[in-house]
């Protein structure tokens, strides 16, 4: 793992956050891959995070048998990367997700679902 890697958190969401709003905003689709997504609109991102989703899914099931996670750490941060990008067209960042997580942080799993369902939690 690479010393920015070990020391990655928060703080690396904020710079790639920074980053995507730069590119979105120059707007012009020559200029980057970001704005080049921003530029085809919300069906073409919406398909790359499927995409995305679909290639993290099957490196999940090669590291089940490889008993290598490497695939599986690279699909995900691709899938992360095209979800932020995907939240930026929408307006939101990390942060939004973030604030979503610590809501249900000392929640049951049980019983959030139970919740969101309208049944009662047991």
């Amino acid at each position: 793992m690479s010393e920015r890697a070990a020391g990655a958190g928060p703080d690396i969401l904020a710079e790639l956050t920074a980053v995507l709003e730069q590119r979105k905003a120059a707007g012009d689709p020559s200029s980057s891959y970001v704005a080049q997504l921003h530029h085809k609109g919300l069906d073409a991102i919406l398909k790359k995070v499927g995409e995305e989703c679909t290639e993290t899914v099957m490196a999940a099931k090669d590291a089940q048998h490889s008993g290598d996670n490497g695939g599986l750490i690279y699909e995900t941060a691709d899938l992360w990367f095209h979800t932020l990008v995907l939240l930026s067209h929408r307006g939101e960042d990390y942060r939004a997700v973030l604030a979503e997580l610590a809501r249900r942080f000392n929640l049951s799993g049980l019983a959030e679902k139970a919740a969101r369902n309208g049944e009662a939690a047991e």
